[in-house]
């Protein structure tokens, strides 16, 4: 694979798109770690989308969809072929009682939509970080709310560069998991139906929502967010806490000592020092309790060499 001429190629058929070669993967991801993408694109329409997705299968390209990097590790070598950022697809429009979103909006800002159209069901997304691809394709949620409770469709993308509506029930939405998991579609646009409501009640629950998660949460440092998923009839942050893991450090990351459950980068971290300690209290916490920790994060990319 020839990275100038892959470069060359995607200019050539898909005019003015941002271009961005041996990009480093840092400069984008919320854990500030990442190695260099050969070539990073950030399209701004579905179109260019499916031109991308087309000539990388014609021309066995690697590709990846970040999203807006927000829930994932890229490893310190980084990602091989073609990565697209789709933080610039971000529109959100408002008809009725239904919000459409491009995948590339933070659920944060349409959250923030839903309260000003006085319409109440995205309360429970007002602290989450990510964007809208990412939370449908982990089915995200918080505080008693899923983005299943109230999605109705999304727009897709699939793996041939067609598009391709899908209802909420086809996607298979379960706790952190969904079909786009598996069959290498993009997600691109998700219709949410909510309810109207008032909206002084629907302020001042993303009031309290977003207190408990400033309080709560080692907002001010870099992170990937959750480390890991709810073991059943546990909680994953109560488990490390009390195995003893909080601060515990491995290069500049360290286990949040505001909230177990977060793994933060305090000082000019690594992925493989994430990758160590996500390891390391894994192993600790099935050690002193018999139970597996399964990670939320998604961890991708080449290893250093």
């Amino acid at each position: 694979m020839n990275v100038n001429t892959l470069e060359k190629d995607i200019k050539q058929f898909v005019d003015a798109i941002d271009v961005r070669m041996d990009a480093p993967l840092a400069d984008y991801t919320y854990t500030k770690v990442g190695g260099k993408a050969d070539v990073l694109v950030f399209p701004r329409s579905y179109s260019e989308i499916e031109k991308i997705v087309a000539y990388t299968k014609e021309n066995d390209v690697p590709l990846t969809i970040l999203g807006n990097a927000s829930n994932v590790i890229i490893r310190d070598g980084g990602l091989r072929g073609v990565v697209i950022i789709l933080t610039k697809m971000n529109e959100v429009k408002v008809e009725d009682n239904k919000i459409t979103a491009q995948s590339g909006a933070a659920i944060i800002d349409v959250s923030r939509v839903a309260l000003d159209a006085s319409l109440s069901g995205l309360e429970f997304a007002c602290g989450i970080p990510g964007s809208i691809g990412g939370a449908l394709y982990m089915n995200a949620g918080a505080y008693g709310g899923e983005v299943k409770d109230v999605l109705e469709q999304i727009v897709v993308i699939t793996d041939t560069g067609e598009r391709k509506v899908m209802t909420s029930e086809e996607l298979e939405l379960g706790y952190r998991t969904s079909v786009l998991q598996n069959n290498n579609y993009i997600a691109v646009e998700a219709t949410f139906a909510l309810e109207k409501g008032d909206q002084t009640a629907i302020k001042a629950k993303m009031d309290e929502l977003t207190f408990l998660r400033e309080s709560k949460q080692p907002l001010e440092y870099p992170s990937c967010g959750s480390v890991f998923q709810r073991p059943p009839g546990h909680f994953a942050g109560k488990l490390i806490m009390d195995a003893g893991l909080q601060l515990t450090r491995i290069g500049g990351v360290e286990v949040s000592g505001k909230h177990a459950g977060f793994m933060v980068n305090v000082d000019n971290g690594t992925a493989s020092d994430y990758i160590n300690l996500i390891k390391h209290v894994q192993k600790t916490v099935k050690e002193k309790f018999d139970v597996s920790l399964h990670r939320e994060v998604r961890i991708i990319g080449d290893s250093k060499e």
